[in-house]
């Protein structure tokens, strides 16, 4: 599928485009951080970097406001703009598409959540971003898009049709014989405005080492959602090019453009090569990522410690670290001896540079009785049910003494 990329100001290029020619116009534009944004590629041998410096809010809004009306000369009556930003320029945008494309065009306002790591500033971790989606008129194209049920959904409910009683209350239709009548098949829940697509993560094949550079994954959503293939794809601040790309593997024609030379030869190499990481996060879900023991977890309530999820070698991490350095908590389980237990929690533990690892014993084994000692930094306490197996063994013991002694007196 044709896609192109033009060097230049969007404003000026934008104005070579013919009236009505594009389905969708997804923009990027700097947000109002007033910083300049750099990062390297991944060898290190390669700088990008944007300027994102405004004199103040009013000239920002006017760099917005000419653009968007251009934007919305070349919009098909049938198409749709989707604008994304984060809570520094929001209000701004948000005011200047209602007044250019009107308050009843506007759509939704669709919350790009991801995970993201600590947040070193005081405040909230921000971990979102937000895409206004208007259209041009009222016919514009939509695809929807629908995903599975809740597992909290009752859907043998869903499926059965309601109508309205003489009391004007919602209740389950039968027929004449009295049995439910169904609404057919249903497609599943329809798309919401909050969209958990991962953030492009260190290693992704598809990281450019491109400030601001966004998921493909993210774009082949919106793309999807609002054309249909061989329609026509415009970012004005294409960047590193993630929509071209993205139009590209749909089927869409793309058409990008950056005032950056480096942007440009980059979305033009990518185009060459177009590369999509795939993400198991939304294939399976987040609650697949859940590995956590929950047996062991049970034995280490009310301990202040964090889970740990795809460790084979570690439970949980203390809240409280010992000597500047994490203290590592596992629980033995049940085919591991005592020895067997530690070794797996000191391998785990080293690759944290942990000093201190705890091992929480739930049986003896027979390892320790032959003088093999515990590796370094491991110690162990007794889980509160061995202590209590062992308590009633010893009280036994000290009542058959009991007994033994009264016999021989």
């Amino acid at each position: 599928m044709h896609a192109e990329v033009r060097h230049g100001d969007c404003l000026d290029i934008a104005r070579e485009l013919l009236t009505e020619s594009a389905q969708l116009i997804y923009l990027d534009p700097p947000f109002l951080t007033q910083k300049t944004h750099k990062l390297h590629t991944r060898d290190r041998t390669r700088e990008f970097s944007f300027d994102d410096l405004w004199s103040s809010h009013e000239d920002y809004a006017k760099f917005l406001d000419s653009r968007l009306r251009e934007f919305h000369r070349i919009l098909a009556d049938e198409g749709s703009l989707f604008f994304h930003c984060d809570r520094k320029a929001s209000h701004i945008a948000r005011a200047l598409l209602d007044t250019i494309f009107g308050q009843d065009n506007f759509r939704s306002e669709i919350i790009w959540h991801y995970r993201r790591w600590s947040n070193s500033q005081r405040g909230l971790l921000p971990a979102h971003q937000t895409i206004f989606f208007y259209s041009k008129s009222a016919r514009y194209l939509f695809n929807p898009i629908y995903g599975e049920y809740s597992p909290s959904t009752n859907v043998d409910q869903i499926l059965q049709r309601r109508k309205r009683d003489e009391h004007g209350k919602a209740a389950y239709e039968r027929d004449e014989s009295g049995a439910v009548v169904t609404c057919g098949p249903k497609k599943g829940v329809p798309l919401s405005d909050v969209w958990d697509i991962p953030f492009l993560n260190p290693k992704a094949k598809e990281r450019t080492g491109y400030p601001t550079q966004k998921p493909v994954l993210l774009l082949e959503r919106i793309i999807t959602l609002v054309t249909a293939p061989g329609d026509l794809v415009v970012d004005p601040f294409c960047g590193s090019g993630t929509t071209l790309v993205a139009a590209q593997l749909t089927g869409r024609k793309a058409f990008g453009i950056d005032s950056s030379e480096d942007a440009v030869a980059l979305a033009r190499q990518r185009l060459a090569n177009p590369e999509k990481t795939e993400s198991p996060l939304l294939e399976a879900g987040r609650e697949s990522y859940r590995t956590v023991n929950d047996g062991a977890l049970a034995l280490l309530e009310g301990l202040d410690c964090i889970p740990v999820h795809r460790n084979n070698g570690i439970d949980a991490i203390l809240a409280q670290n010992f000597n500047g350095r994490p203290v590592p908590v596992r629980v033995q389980r049940n085919h591991e001896s005592v020895f067997e237990a530690a070794g797996i929690l000191a391998s785990a533990g080293r690759t944290k540079e942990a000093a201190l690892m705890v091992l929480v014993v739930t049986h003896r084994g027979g390892d320790l009785a032959f003088g093999q000692a515990l590796p370094t930094g491991v110690i162990t306490v007794d889980s509160p049910a061995l202590q209590v197996r062992e308590a009633v063994e010893c009280g036994r013991r000290d009542h058959h003494v009991q007994l033994r002694q009264k016999e021989d007196a």
